[in-house]
């Protein structure tokens, strides 16, 4: 019975090396290289609070490992106008001041495609091996993204089919841009 139970945990033990590795050999079939393009959140609005901008920090700090990353702020409402088509040109006016000719510019929209963490690896390897200078990706203000950004851009994702909250949207932006460099890199975080 000993021997049983021995046999037993050595199979269970041998099965477990082997999904190791095939995780292992997953993870490094994604894995590609990439030029380490800098890549910027712009955010319409303001912090949102100590616990996620500190989670947001963790995040940043990560994906600054593979490459600059930055997040950059513009007011909400900037000239404090009652009218939210007005409101969404002087916040567009102010993201488009974030944003050069050279920078590959994703807006996040409830209304845009769904990408799963590999097709966000993906887009992040596509914008460093085409030459952009950055890939910017832009969370509008409540009212959503001005004119002249939704035509400055290159494309529009959406983080969830719900609709999110800045301080959720900024965390899980950042997080999936950080697993995205994992992703490249065949790093377990992702599995």
């Amino acid at each position: 019975t000993a021997l049983l139970r021995a046999s037993g945990a050595c199979a269970r033990r041998g099965r477990r090396i082997a999904a190791s590795a095939r995780a292992a050999s997953s993870a490094s079939s994604t894995a590609r290289s990439t030029r380490a393009v800098p890549l910027v959140v712009v955010v319409v609005g303001k912090g949102g609070g100590a616990k996620v901008d500190d989670a947001v920090d963790e995040y940043a700090r990560r994906c600054a490992r593979y490459a600059p990353f930055e997040e950059k702020t513009v007011k909400q409402n900037p000239k404090n106008v009652k009218d939210t088509e007005l409101q969404k040109v002087h916040e567009g006016e102010r993201v488009m001041r974030a944003i050069t000719a050279r920078d590959y510019v994703v807006l996040l929209d409830e209304r845009g495609r769904d990408a799963s963490s590999e097709e966000v690896a993906e887009l992040v390897a596509r914008i460093g091996d085409e030459g952009y200078e950055r890939g910017v990706f832009v969370l509008g203000g409540p009212f959503g993204h001005g004119k002249d950004v939704i035509d400055r851009a290159n494309e529009s994702l959406r983080l969830s089919k719900m609709v999110l909250n800045h301080q959720v949207a900024r965390l899980v932006v950042t997080e999936a841009l950080y697993r995205a460099h994992t992703i490249l890199r065949g790093e377990p975080y992702h599995h």
